[in-house]
């Protein structure tokens, strides 16, 4: 059963242009996970994954932490959430068995879907 869905999109240029001006705000979002080495249109695109996720789980959760959600899988793989702090125990509070995770990027613009799902 559908628990919750959420959508988010990012504008590519306007993300890096975040990233360039504040310097430590790579690692606040992303945490050991920043990869340097990755696109504008990536990272805003797993930025994007972090905003859907937490609409997918109700919105507002006290005690948040960017890096309580990550999008994780290697290059040509399927992505995956991986969530840990008060991410991964409001997904426990709605008894979510399943995640999926769509991200896709193009025309300036990063998009991320997400579903959530419980067993009963």
């Amino acid at each position: 059963m559908v628990v919750g869905i959420g959508v988010d999109i990012v504008d590519v240029a306007r993300f890096e242009r975040a990233l360039e001006r504040t310097p430590r705000l790579a690692d606040r979002l992303f945490g050991k996970a920043f990869d340097p080495a990755m696109t504008g249109a990536s990272l805003a695109a797993r930025f994007a994954a972090k905003e859907a996720t937490l609409k997918a789980l109700g919105g507002h959760i006290g005690g948040f932490r960017w890096t309580d959600i990550q999008v994780v899988g290697d290059k040509g793989q399927t992505p995956q959430l991986a969530l840990t702090g008060s991410t991964h125990a409001r997904a426990a509070e709605k008894d979510i068995s399943s995640q999926h995770l769509s991200l896709s990027h193009d025309g300036g613009m990063a998009i991320a879907f997400v579903v959530m799902e419980s067993a009963s």
